[in-house]
């Protein structure tokens, strides 16, 4: 095997041919020739990419290799792992975007001139986004300051994104990108003066990384990689290279779940959404984008990636190689970035940074400052004040910095205990804003009642810095089983009255009603959100302000002031009873009556006595392979574009939530058998196609209607996607829900059941019979649903009975 040479595991084989882990093992168990392990370990072993993919063609197993899924099995068995892959990759996206031309011509030179060369032109490219490689800040030897990279002065009262310059003697730095020419102010910041910055923190604390985050890589750590970047290259040329490194990301995410906390994307806009100013608070209008913004703890960048054109972006990772690949993400995504248009030149290279757009705000792609440090003891932004901050600290950590940090400056409203380190980052936040700038978090439900940071919070109160609390339904964020809050806060500014009151709002209950009236359980858990519900609930709360009967209420900061300075909006905001008051259960008992009406109807009739049939059968994996139908895999996720049939949904009924996926010009897009589709894309649900759930060992199908047309297929979920010549949908739903098919079809381990739909068994009928079949089963999934729908309805009559007759709504007579 040459030496570097891609390897793959297991579960990368089964991706490769479309087949499950179970059906590599056996082919390694069966068959002779099956490639040898090259590396890992017994338990997890590694084979050659090119040795696999042989053997997959030999056998007929595999017709030609996806280049989405050639690039990333690449990129997982690359020598000095995924990571730095995902980095090399990157900054040779950035070339392909930024200097198309002088890739072109570094592509025609061998690997080894081609990975000699590539230092100097990353370094170009790297140095024009994200700034100069050097620890002091300082342009290196040769280098002039790019463009989107200021020199700022690091003075008190200059290092703000859109300050001015001081004089030549000054020492400069590169932290606070957006830095206009001298004599200017930018929009969206204050002028120069005591009031532009607040000092927060020593210029220089220890552990401080002035460098950027992205480090040039030599040439011989981009040897291995020069293949990969060659094919990563090819793909962008299909799908762009921001696409390119988000699909590449996003496999290295999923793949490596128990070691990134992610903010999903739908909490990430609602986040940025909040940090605009309510109405008549004097701020720039909704429209307007953000001059600058600041995330702490950047993560993956999720946040910094949700705000609409800023002028220039801050972001602060502890992890140097996570700080790394959220930097390539920012830097790549800019000129995809929603109001942050680039008119490409001549050679494809993005135009001038310097255009204005039609709204008269500048197009070019944001200002980037990625560091590396733990930001509550080392911060890199220690002189920084931002329009906005958005954060998702890290919960109950209790090696915050307690013991270093407790003479610091940022703890204005009081010394956090050791216990209250999200109270830390609320502090630090409000540091880093301007006079009224605005604060967005992600907190822990616990951090609003613990009598350990009750006098923080009644200090925060005390002088309006806290303007909102926000409850979120279980299932918005991780931990998905706990109902995190959104605090929203603004900095005081001098000489203006504090704000006399505190939103509160509760999206809980809220939540659990458009479950119910969706035909969804009531409860959190992240497949059961609707976020659509949800944002507009708190947007509509927050910008106007009202009070919404148990969604929001206005509360006098006077009475939040007691011993305890509980805000959790659930104890100033009861959950209103379930169908509302007496009126609204008797319109719950009138559809519980009809609907127990339509179950009598729909009854089955007594089942006559019959001999076992002995009739031929098939299976579905034959059916598959002689072209009667076609089997797919669900690999959407909640939170992305348009609706998602989840594996929930399909056990309780419910209808995927969300706007359906549509293709050019509104028409519906092609299924995942058209040609070229990748194999990420996701699997559209279409009318007559049968879901079967993966796991769980229950006797559960799905007929898809016209509600869930146009619906992504969900993880854990298999699609058998009929020939209507050859296969009725409901005969073939109907046979695969019997029990004994299931169990034979199935296999078990400790906890769990894992189905294989192509084990299943059909018998073989005449299409006329099997619609005579199909007819019967249609009645009899008729028949569930009314009777779930009962349930349901009477669950609510009984739960709002309860409550009317003890809080006195309803009366006994």
């Amino acid at each position: 095997m040459p030496e570097n040479a891609t390897e793959v595991t297991a579960a990368g084989i089964a991706r490769l041919a479309g087949v499950g882990r179970a059906a590599v093992s056996n082919w390694r168990r069966r068959h002779a020739d099956f490639p040898q392990p090259v590396g890992g370990t017994a338990a997890s072993p590694s084979f050659a990419l090119a040795d696999v993919e042989q053997w997959l063609r030999d056998q007929g197993k595999l017709a030609e290799v996806p280049l989405r899924e050639r690039v990333w099995q690449e990129v997982a068995g690359h020598p000095a792992g995924a990571a730095q892959a995902l980095v090399h990759t990157g900054c040779a996206l950035l070339l392909v975007r930024d200097r198309p031309t002088a890739w072109r011509e570094l592509t025609a030179a061998s690997d080894e001139r081609m990975a000699d060369a590539l230092p100097h032109a990353v370094d170009h490219v790297l140095t024009a986004r994200l700034g100069p490689d050097s620890p002091s800040g300082t342009p290196g030897p040769g280098r002039a300051t790019p463009s989107g990279t200021s020199r700022t002065p690091r003075t008190a009262d200059s290092t703000a994104p859109g300050s001015t310059t001081t004089p030549e003697s000054t020492t400069y730095d590169a932290t606070a990108p957006g830095s206009t020419t001298p004599g200017s102010t930018a929009p969206g910041s204050t002028a120069p003066g005591p009031a532009a910055v607040h000092p927060a923190s020593p210029p220089v604390a220890p552990g401080v990384h002035r460098a950027r985050a992205v480090r040039t890589p030599t040439a011989q750590a981009l040897l291995p990689s020069v293949p990969l970047l060659r094919a990563a290259a090819q793909l962008a040329a299909g799908i762009g290279a921001g696409q390119t490194f988000e699909f590449l990301l996003g496999r290295h995410l999923d793949a490596n779940p128990r070691q990134f906390t992610l903010t999903p994307p739908h909490l990430a806009e609602l986040m940025a959404d909040l940090a605009e100013p309510p109405k008549g608070a004097g701020r720039p209008a909704p429209d307007r984008p953000l001059r600058s913004v600041l995330d702490p703890a950047a993560g993956t960048g999720a946040l910094l990636r949700a705000v609409t054109g800023p002028a220039a972006l801050y972001a602060q990772e502890a992890d140097a190689g996570l700080a790394a690949l959220t930097a390539l993400r920012l830097a790549l995504g800019a000129d995809g970035a929603p109001g942050s248009p680039l008119s490409p030149g001549a050679d494809g290279a993005p135009g001038s940074p310097l255009s204005p757009g039609a709204d008269g705000t500048h197009s070019s792609p944001p200002s980037l400052a990625v560091r590396t440090g733990d930001t509550l003891r080392a911060d890199a932004f220690a002189r920084l004040a931002t329009d906005t901050v958005l954060c998702h600290p890290p919960f109950n950590d209790r090696n915050w910095g307690h013991d270093e940090l407790a003479y610091d400056p940022r703890w204005e409203y009081g010394f956090p205990a050791r216990v209250e380190s999200e109270l830390a980052w609320v502090q630090h936040a409000l540091a880093r804003l301007r006079d009224g700038g605005t604060a967005v978090l992600l907190m822990p439900p616990a951090a609003a009642s613990r009598r350990s940071g009750r006098r923080i919070r009644a200090d925060l109160l005390r002088r309006g810095a806290l303007r909102a609390v926000i409850a979120l339904p279980a299932g918005a964020a991780p931990p998905y089983g706990v109902p995190l809050h959104l605090w929203v806060l603004r900095r005081p500014t001098p000489g203006v009255r504090p704000g006399p009151d505190l939103l509160l709002a509760d999206t809980a209950g809220l939540a659990a009603s458009a479950g119910e009236a969706g035909g969804k359980a009531a409860g959190g858990g992240r497949d059961r959100l609707d976020w659509p519900v949800v944002r507009a609930a708190v947007l509509d709360a927050w910008r106007d302000r009202a009070d919404l009967p148990g969604v929001s209420r206005v509360v006098p900061v006077v009475e939040l002031l007691d011993d305890d300075v509980d805000l959790a909006p659930a104890r100033y905001l009861p959950r209103p009873t379930p169908g509302g008051d007496a009126r609204g259960l008797g319109e719950v008992r009138e559809r519980l009556a009809e609907t127990l009406r339509l179950t009598t109807r729909l009854t089955p009739p007594p089942a006559t006595p019959a001999v076992p049939a002995h009739r031929p059968r098939t299976t579905v994996g034959e059916l598959a392979r002689g072209g009667a139908l076609s089997l797919y895999t669900g690999n959407a996720a909640p939170g992305g574009q348009g609706p998602v049939l989840t594996e929930h949904d399909v056990l309780t009924g419910a209808d995927p939530a969300g706007t359906p996926f549509t293709g050019p010009a509104g028409t519906p897009p092609t299924g995942p058998e058209a040609p070229g589709a990748a194999p990420d894309d996701p699997v559209v649900l279409e009318p007559g196609d049968v879901v079967v759930p993966v796991l769980g060992g229950g006797t559960v199908v799905r007929v898809v209607g016209e509600r869930e047309a146009g619906a992504a297929l969900g993880r854990n979920l298999q699609l058998l996607r009929p020939d209507p010549a050859a296969l009725d949908p409901w005969f073939l739903a109907g046979f695969l829900r019997g029990t004994a098919n299931n169990r034979q079809a199935s296999s078990y381990a400790s906890t769990a059941a894992r189905l294989d739909a192509r084990r299943l068994h059909l018998p073989r009928m005449p299409l006329d019979e099997q619609r005579r079949y199909g007819e019967r089963f249609r009645e009899l999934a008729a028949f569930e649903e009314a009777l779930r729908t009962a349930e349901r309805l009477g669950g609510v009559l009984v739960q709002g009975m309860y409550d009317g007759l003890t809080d006195g709504t309803v009366t006994p007579a």
